[in-house]
């Protein structure tokens, strides 16, 4: 079995924000989407976790506790087959979890949000930009991975793990931090039709790039191409030394939040 790619590592389930049931919200395909809201007034954020992460990690309870503090909406959920949402994993791709996302944002928010996307949520984040812009006060991107399934997963794979692919729909990846990951074709063949960092990505609004220097999963070669590949006047990159693919140290957390404050700073 070949080693995994790209991994999205398992966050520490830390410091819950409560123990309640997850609202649930059904989407336009009926998927059952599980979301806790925080109520609040102002801009809000919404959180877009990572490729086979959930919406328990300890980014998205940290980020929820701060926006309560501070009387700010916040949303964090969880994509179809994902964590406590119906469907299975295996069937999913990034175009239906970018419109889980899409019907999160347009049913529960009335005022442009804050998109913070960890990993393979920063990807889906670009995706909204491009969807719904006017509904975007900022992005944040924590080490964005734009485009994996094809820079990362398929350009990585050899010959005969492709011919397996192709013949079965599916391949199984070793996964260092649980189960072995299900790549199928479909999520090959629609990452493909979902593509952001093949043409410029006009961003009207502030973005906010964060990579750890330690990072193995998501190299930073990938925030530096996508702070080129992006086409705004507000555009910011910050690398924290020693900091991995997680990113959720309390200084990594702090950042996070500060340029949230920042952003919401400059549209008052």
């Amino acid at each position: 079995m070949t080693k995994i790619f790209f991994c999205d590592k398992p966050e520490d389930k830390i410091n819950k924000a409560s123990t309640m049931k997850p609202e649930i919200l059904i989407t336009g395909q009926g998927r059952k989407i599980a979301y806790h809201q925080t109520k609040g007034k102002g801009a809000g954020i919404v959180f877009l976790g990572g490729f086979s992460s959930d919406m328990e990690g300890s980014k998205a309870i940290y980020l929820e506790n701060w926006a309560k503090e501070n009387g700010r909406p916040f949303i964090r959920f969880d994509y179809s087959g994902h964590g406590q949402s119906s469907e299975k994993f295996i069937d999913g791709s990034i175009g239906d979890w970018a419109e889980d996302a899409f019907e999160i944002i347009s049913h529960l928010t009335s005022e442009p949000q804050i998109l913070v996307g960890s990993s393979m949520g920063g990807w889906i984040a670009f995706l909204m930009a491009k969807r719904i812009p006017n509904h975007i006060l900022g992005i944040i991107g924590i080490a964005a991975a734009p485009d994996f399934t094809e820079d990362i997963i398929w350009n990585k794979m050899d010959d005969m793990m492709r011919a397996t692919l192709t013949r079965s729909n599916v391949v199984y990846i070793q996964n260092d931090y649980g189960e072995p990951y299900p790549i199928t074709k479909k999520l090959i063949d629609d990452g493909r039709n979902n593509l952001v960092m093949r043409d410029l990505l006009e961003i009207p609004f502030p973005v906010r790039l964060f990579h750890g220097s330690a990072d193995q999963d998501v190299k930073i070669d990938v925030s530096l191409d996508l702070i080129d590949h992006i086409n705004g006047s507000d555009v910011e990159l910050t690398v924290v030394k020693n900091a991995d693919h997680r990113f959720s140290s309390e200084k990594c957390l702090e950042l996070i939040c500060n340029s949230i404050s920042s952003i919401i700073s400059q549209k008052i």
